[in-house]
């Protein structure tokens, strides 16, 4: 096997630099824990963005996908299926929505519904053609993909990329007046994060989702969440719009739905707002395949069955206090909801990355955001007894 220097100088090499990742190269992972090359153990505290819920490998979703691998795993929309009806059932059931869109990527989630919006504003709404607006918020992360990073506030993702598509008003993040006075007749959609993640876990003022909902509603605007990465008992519900008693128009979903062995995600929304998508009109050759189902559904049925967003409610109080605890002066803010957790750290500490890099040298594995952000999202199976690990281990590092 070749050593973590080889892999990294190899990667390096031949692969394109889109990426500064911690110096560690991991070559097998089980629940939290990942080892390198050498047999150094790391505890995983970010969960691949929380793509990894039900933690690395977890036999379920690894049975269901060895199962599923002697039978078909690929057929392309242009067939039906055995696994996808039951899975886009469970998935529906599971939201509380009526009809979901497979993809496979969070950012194609994203993409196809931006489609559905502008669709369903022209077909249903009567907003002019080439005139619908979807609102969004600044410091907003919806994925990479041209039009994505063209309502990005973020400007190291906009530059160099442009020409970029319009039709996207930007607004402040839980600011709920800005919301409503945005809103004009040609206003389809406003797309929001319920906590803004790769902003640094911003968690919204209490009731901010509940009147959201209402300006939407009132106002015939279509409300469309992006939970690819909140989703999935992240937060400490199944979904985090679950916390305020709403539901939004649109869903968006990823992530932590393909158990961390496959790319899914969907679009999930009502019939009637979908009824607006017709043969041809949208597609994917690898969206809703028998494997990737398979999945999904194992990877579902694991969140409910191991009461995941309950663990991830304890754990992440737990945590949160844990870390609140800590009396250094480098640290600012502990916030977060369920197992979505930040560090605020303040402007004398220094970057963030010093010590995330510093984490990893004492075995754990966690990424700065926003220069003075450490994040911390484990999978949902993590113990009382790692959280003290890793609490001591922060602890050290914060020093």
């Amino acid at each position: 096997m070749p050593t973590s220097e080889e892999c990294m100088k190899v990667e390096s090499t031949y692969g394109a630099h889109n990426y500064h990742p911690i110096p560690v190269v991991i070559s097998r992972a089980k629940g939290i824990w990942v080892w390198d090359p050498e047999g150094r153990k790391y505890m995983d505290m970010l969960s691949s963005y929380s793509a990894l819920n039900q933690g690395h490998r977890h036999p379920r979703i690894l049975k269901a996908a060895k199962d599923q691998m002697k039978y078909v795993t690929l057929t392309s929309r242009a067939f039906y299926n055995d696994r996808l009806g039951p899975f886009l059932k469970l998935l529906t059931e599971v939201s509380g929505m009526e009809v979901a869109l497979p993809m496979n990527t969070g950012a194609e989630a994203v993409e196809t519904g931006i489609k559905l919006a502008r669709k369903w504003g022209y077909k249903k709404k009567g907003i002019p053609e080439g005139k619908a607006e979807i609102i969004v918020c600044s410091q907003n992360f919806h994925g990479r993909t041209t039009t994505i990073v063209g309502f990005s506030s973020d400007e190291g993702s906009r530059d160099g990329f442009g020409p970029f598509t319009p039709g996207f008003k930007m607004i402040p993040y839980n600011d709920a007046k800005a919301l409503e006075a945005a809103i004009t007749p040609n206003t389809a959609a406003f797309l929001v994060e319920p906590i803004q993640g790769e902003a640094g876990v911003m968690v919204p003022s209490p009731g901010y989702l509940k009147e959201i909902s209402r300006i939407c509603k009132t106002h015939n605007v279509l409300l469309m969440l992006d939970e690819v990465q909140t989703g999935f008992c992240r937060t400490g519900k199944m979904f985090c719009f679950q916390h305020e008693g709403i539901k939004p128009d649109i869903l968006l979903v990823g992530k932590a739905l393909g158990g961390g062995m496959m790319p899914v995600s969907a679009a999930i929304a009502s019939k009637d707002i979908m009824s607006v998508m017709t043969p041809g009109d949208h597609g994917s050759t690898f969206g809703g395949n028998p494997l990737a189902c398979a999945v999904g559904t194992a990877a579902l049925e694991v969140l409910i069955d191991e009461k995941l967003d309950q663990k991830a409610e304890e754990m992440g109080a737990y945590f949160r206090d844990k870390l609140k605890a800590i009396k250094n002066k480098n640290i600012c803010d502990v916030r977060g909801m369920g197992l979505l957790i930040a560090i605020q750290l303040t402007p004398e500490a220094g970057p963030a990355r010093q010590y995330t890099e510093k984490l990893k040298e004492n075995g754990l594995l966690a990424k700065e955001t926003h220069q003075t952000t450490i994040r911390f999202a484990p999978p949902l199976v993590i113990t009382k007894k790692e959280i003290d690990r890793a609490v001591r281990i922060i602890k050290r590092v914060l020093k």
